[in-house]
């Protein structure tokens, strides 16, 4: 058997450090929210009263882009770094471009 040592490892700096980053998701998830309203008003602005019935057979795609705008909102504020003006325009941007991909996909 070989005659070895314990070696220690002292450390002089603690491991785990106090300063804690935080990020608040709720203003993420509140620009989500109102890109995805202001992106469901679009197609009646553009085809009038006329859209209520193409929503009534395809209102499932849209309300299922609910969550997806909440959470692209969350995580956009968040790679933001937390500034609220250029999370709601990108927000804006991307939700507005899903609706538009959706709406003319369906549209055949």
């Amino acid at each position: 058997m070989r005659h070895t040592q314990n070696i220690t490892i002292t450390r002089t700096e603690p491991m785990t450090t106090d300063t804690e980053e935080t990020t608040w998701s709720l203003p993420g998830a509140v620009v989500g929210f109102v890109a995805w309203l202001l992106a469901l008003g679009i197609p009646f602005l553009l085809y009038g009263s006329n859209t209520l019935f193409f929503f009534l057979y395809t209102w499932p795609f849209f309300l299922a882009l609910l969550p997806v705008s909440v959470v692209i909102g969350i995580a956009l504020h968040s790679l933001m770094n937390g500034k609220l003006l250029y999370s709601i325009v990108v927000t804006l941007i991307t939700v507005g471009a899903l609706f538009g991909l959706l709406f003319l996909w369906l549209l055949g």
